[in-house]
């Protein structure tokens, strides 16, 4: 899979994708990773990318010339490729965008700076993506935290595809607690049923935890959850034991 990145600042990119797993992913050749400098496609002896706003105000735009010009350039390249423009009016990027676009050859991202993008180059745009409801100095990290998301899905990349599938919001759940060795830890035991071999009570124990971690911590997902009958018998015994918790309290 290609991700093709273009930024004012390539040798952000340099580090973050050297090591680990998406380093191995890109030795491999499971994944290729390339930052693009966009000066390449600016004109005239300074190279200007930038320019100030129409109508006045604080902060430079970002011209709309490069831009369009690099998108055209990787498009002969990878003509399926989709554009994504990483900014904070973008949709929140999810588990479940990261899962369709990880079915994609190609994705083209565009990073901003400053004040942000001329408004034409969004005709040149597929799909619009924020990270957050914050503001940052650029779209580089974001761009690198969707790649960082979308590479691991891509099957080859991470050593288990079961591992992807249990991630936190595969399902639309949080994910259930974890345990290694050693079995007690400063007076903290491993829960009973995961030493038990017993694999039905295993998953029966994982799901009903993955629904009372959700109900404790993101109760919002749940609203867009498809649960079983037993899914919500086993969330309306954990609401029952937290409505009593609080009363102890």
């Amino acid at each position: 899979m290609n991700f093709e990145v273009v930024t004012l600042f390539p040798e952000m990119f340099d580090s973050p994708f050297a090591g680990s797993i998406i380093g191995k992913a890109v030795a491999k050749g499971l994944v290729q990773i390339t930052a693009h400098p966009l000066r390449d496609w600016a004109e005239g002896r300074h190279q200007v990318t930038d320019d100030t706003p129409y109508g006045g105000g604080d902060g430079m735009v970002m011209k709309p010339e490069p831009l369009c010009r690099a998108i055209q350039s990787l498009k002969q390249q990878h003509p399926r490729a989709r554009v994504l423009m990483m900014s904070p009016q973008g949709q929140r990027f999810t588990q479940q965008r990261a899962a369709q676009l990880a079915e994609e050859e190609s994705l083209i991202f565009l990073c901003g700076r400053y004040e942000g993008f001329d408004e034409r180059v969004r005709s040149y745009v597929d799909e619009e993506y924020s990270i957050g409801d914050f503001v940052l100095t650029g779209g580089e990290l974001p761009a690198m935290v969707i790649i960082d998301a979308v590479a691991r899905l891509v099957p080859g990349v991470l050593g288990s595809q079961g591992s992807a599938e249990a991630d936190s919001f595969s399902d639309g759940l949080l994910e259930h607690p974890h345990y290694t060795r050693p079995a007690e830890f400063e007076g903290r035991k491993v829960p009973e049923v995961l030493l038990s071999g017993d694999h039905a009570r295993i998953a029966a124990w994982r799901r009903s935890q993955q629904l009372l971690r959700t109900l404790q911590r993101r109760p919002d997902l749940l609203e867009h959850v498809s649960l079983t009958e037993q899914d919500r018998v086993e969330l309306e015994q954990h609401r029952q034991m937290l409505r009593q918790e609080k009363k102890d309290k």
